[in-house]
């Protein structure tokens, strides 16, 4: 397990130095001047040299990208080019609200997809199986952005249940997770739709598996089968799922971030990116990245720990 786990964090490393490194060249393949395009054309010569100094630009591509990367692994990810803030100061601003709204998301499809997806399978070829089927594929079809419109028009607008922008007041528990709610289904919907067809796909293969088929000869009782001996195999695939969809959900909250209004990277990233900010995109998307191929390296350690067959192919 050791070893396998010094392998990931190798190869996670090496990926969070790739795209440092794609990031950094971007800003050069882009025509012009990075002090210039980053403090606009009509900033002055004196402001532009003082920028070159204070980022380092007026040295060798080489030094600055040595010097790039060694200030993003302390933490060290620039400054803001208006408020001359720290970037990791902002986006930790940020990163609350940006957990909170995937946590939330995956949780309740995690709620809903997983005892679905195992109904589905238990129940294959009836009306309950078809049903499930033809809500999984609608919701996995309906584009995130278009539910948070259609939920903001007829749940804040219309009924007026929920609060329509904002993430609410500090320190009000029940106003935040009113503020919460729309975003969290918004973006999780699909994703009800993606664990319910692999639970059940992942559990008709189990079900067929002899020391199933053992088990019902014994007599247990189909509840002891199916969760205490075919979820705990087929729930494995989806642990992977679930780590990628968490990783996912941190750029398709972009979409939600900004129609609701709610503060967060993926709308950050948006912001800067209007308003030219190369740093704090830079830093945004670094982070955005790291926390993706942390929850992937997560998943692929779990899946290990229960599966040793992953670990033993290694």
């Amino acid at each position: 397990m050791l070893a396998y786990l010094i392998k990931r964090l190798g190869l996670a490393l090496a990926v969070i130095c790739t795209v440092v490194l794609v990031l950094f060249s971007l800003l050069y393949l882009i025509p012009g001047d990075p002090a210039t395009i980053a403090l606009g054309p009509r900033a002055t010569p004196e402001a532009i040299a003082r920028y070159a100094e204070r980022m380092h630009l007026d040295e060798p591509i080489w030094r600055q990208f040595l010097i790039y990367i060694g200030n993003a692994f302390t933490g060290d990810l620039g400054v803001d080019i208006f408020s001359e803030r720290p970037v990791t100061a902002i986006i930790l601003d940020r990163l609350g609200f940006t957990l909170a709204l995937v946590c939330a998301a995956m949780g309740w499809a995690m709620l809903i997809g997983i005892p679905l997806g195992c109904l589905s399978a238990v129940m294959p070829n009836t009306a309950v199986d078809r049903i499930t089927g033809v809500l999984s594929v609608s919701t996995i079809a309906i584009p995130s952005f278009l539910v948070s419109i259609w939920a903001l028009l007829i749940f804040a607008v219309e009924l007026r249940w929920l609060p329509a922008i904002g993430a609410g007041e500090p320190g009000e528990t029940l106003d935040q997770l009113s503020h919460l709610v729309l975003p969290a289904f918004a973006v999780g919907l699909s994703w009800v739709g993606y664990l319910a067809r692999m639970v059940r796909a992942s559990m008709l293969e189990v079900m067929g598996e002899t020391y199933i088929r053992s088990a019902r000869a014994f007599g247990l009782r189909p509840r002891k089968v199916v969760f205490g001996y075919a979820l705990r195999v087929a729930i494995l695939p989806t642990i992977t799922l679930i780590g990628m969809g968490f990783g996912g959900l941190i750029s398709s909250t972009v979409f939600a971030e900004i129609i609701f209004a709610r503060p967060g990277i993926g709308k950050l990233i948006f912001d800067s990116v209007m308003a030219r900010n190369f740093p704090v995109v830079q830093g945004g998307v670094i982070v955005a990245t790291t926390l993706y191929i942390l929850v992937v390296l997560i998943s692929d350690i779990l899946i290990a720990w229960f599966d040793p067959r992953v670990r033993e192919s290694l």
